[in-house]
């Protein structure tokens, strides 16, 4: 059976975000905190509908005691819209099969609108339910209750075969190739345009002696460290910036996601500073340069 996604909202403010719950988090202004591999099962978004199963949320509707004081903006029903299409992309979903069988609201999952009989109805009021979940039955304050089909329907316009001529993000670019001292070596470096030094992630995890093993159906580098965090960074690295994108992520379980970083030359970069930063590395400046990792 194909898997499902199921979007969400956190019913908390825009900023908020959090491991473990969703894979996705979408901002108020419409950036990204992707948490967690898409191909792990998450234990606790949809009720009975947890496995095989993608959970993306916006952060809004936690207005108190009106929930309609953060509705979900423009800016997040897009970039939510674009990552489900991203994600069927990439499972080659075509826009015909986006239905709500594949793509569902948690309002039309709590209330078995797919036709499966999962649980009790604990969906909106107004289709027979407790009333306990609601996501998505509106986009808006008093709008029609088929929220969930005009999520589809824009999922399934943005599926559609690109016009002639149309063109993607440019990607980032590259001015020149450097070196910097890391841990008392050189590392090879790439600067970007905005001056930003990139490393080979290779590189940097053989340099810091952490075991890493790169699966390439899943463009993901599974590292073997137990002492790591997420930082959640506001500026982590999206679709557009022009590269196909990886992923850095503990071994087992449903870890989360360190960082992400692009493909760039059928090998994975990352960002010098946000590397160190996640993996608790000292960092010096003028010149840039990496020292030891804390309590690594």
């Amino acid at each position: 059976m194909a898997a499902t996604i199921y979007l969400h909202w956190t019913a908390t403010p825009y900023s908020w975000v959090r491991s473990g719950v969703y894979h996705t988090i979408v901002a108020g202004d419409g950036h990204l905190h992707r948490l967690h591999s898409y191909t792990m099962d998450l234990n606790a978004h949809t009720w009975r509908r947890n496995s095989n199963a993608v959970a993306i949320s916006c952060a809004c509707m936690g207005g108190n005691p009106d929930p309609w004081t953060i509705p979900p903006t423009e800016a997040q029903l897009e970039a939510m819209c674009q990552e489900v299409a991203a994600v069927a992309r990439s499972w080659n979903w075509r826009a015909e099969e986006i239905t709500i069988q594949r793509v569902m609201t948690h309002a039309e999952a709590a209330a078995n609108r797919d036709g499966r009989l999962m649980h009790d109805n604990y969906g909106p009021v107004a289709w027979g339910g407790s009333g306990e979940r609601w996501d998505f039955m509106q986009l808006r304050r008093g709008g029609p209750a088929d929220g969930g089909e005009q999520l589809r329907q824009r999922i399934r316009e943005l599926l559609a075969p690109a016009p002639a001529g149309a063109v993607g993000p440019a990607p980032l670019l590259f001015r020149r190739k450097a070196s910097m001292t890391a841990r008392g070596t050189s590392l090879a470096v790439d600067i970007d345009a905005n001056g930003t030094s990139w490393a080979l992630a290779a590189d940097l995890l053989t340099l810091y002696d952490i075991p890493f093993e790169w699966n390439p159906g899943q463009c993901r580098i599974l590292i073997g460290s137990t002492d790591i965090a997420p930082t959640y960074r506001e500026d982590g690295v999206q679709t557009s910036i022009g590269h196909p994108l990886f992923e850095m992520g503990l071994q087992g379980g449903n870890a989360p996601v360190i960082l992400r970083g692009i493909l760039r030359e059928n090998r994975a970069w990352c960002r010098v500073l946000e590397f160190a930063e996640a993996l608790g590395i000292t960092a010096f400046f003028a010149p840039f340069a990496l020292g030891e990792r804390r309590g690594g």
